[in-house]
């Protein structure tokens, strides 16, 4: 029986984008079934008046493509993975990522709607509040899971959910599932919480690692 895996992200995160991409990875070497749902950077940041300008104009940004995809989280769930690889793939393994201001991916989400063949109407949903409580509610789910102090990606594995895992360089093959394997197996052990340290280096996203994964 296949495992489940349940992957909540924001899209303009860098750091949810790799993990997205291992979990593509697993796909190829483990039996897993995986679910990919919208949680919104620009949620968890709503009302910090604390952050600097600049990421407040990113988190204004963050909203549009989130609210898509509570739309179609909501109203085509299995076009959720497909749409996350091309519009991620635009902003991450393109460079097209990085935008500021309300509706500033109001561009990318309608080529990528069109990429996946979705109804152009998805686009509009990106500045306006009709999907906004739906995509605080898929949000709340993963905070329900892990507690305040986290990020995103969050993922769950089994019983057990976890913000990560955090990692800058996809592994391929054999060795993205080893690494699942490591992770579901912490997971496991009900007592285990976190483990971390500091960062060297930011993403390193490559077009042809990414293209491998979608196609594969």
């Amino acid at each position: 029986m296949a495992e489940k895996v349940t992957l909540w992200f924001d899209t303009t995160c860098p750091f949810a984008w790799q993990t997205s991409r291992w979990i593509k990875e697993v796909e190829q070497v483990r039996d897993i079934e995986v679910e990919f749902v919208p949680m919104s950077l620009a949620v968890l940041n709503d009302g910090r008046e604390e952050l600097p300008s600049g990421y407040k104009e990113a988190m204004k940004a963050a909203w549009g493509p989130a609210r898509v995809f509570a739309a179609v989280k909501t109203e085509h769930p299995d076009s959720v993975d497909a749409l996350y690889t091309a519009l991620g793939t635009k902003i991450h393994a393109e460079g097209r990522g990085g935008l500021k201001g309300f509706g500033a991916y109001d561009e990318l989400i309608a080529e990528a709607l069109a990429e996946v063949g979705l109804d152009a109407k998805y686009a509009e949903y990106a500045n306006t509040d009709e999907w906004t409580d739906k995509l605080r509610e898929y949000h709340q789910r993963a905070i329900d899971k892990v507690g305040d102090d986290v990020g995103t990606p969050v993922i769950q594995l089994g019983d057990t959910a976890f913000f990560g895992p955090v990692i800058t360089r996809v592994p391929r093959g054999e060795e993205a599932g080893e690494l699942f394997d490591a992770a579901v197996r912490l997971a496991q052990f009900p007592y285990f919480f976190e483990i971390k340290r500091s960062r060297t280096e930011d993403p390193q996203v490559r077009v042809s690692e990414l293209s491998d994964a979608a196609n594969a």
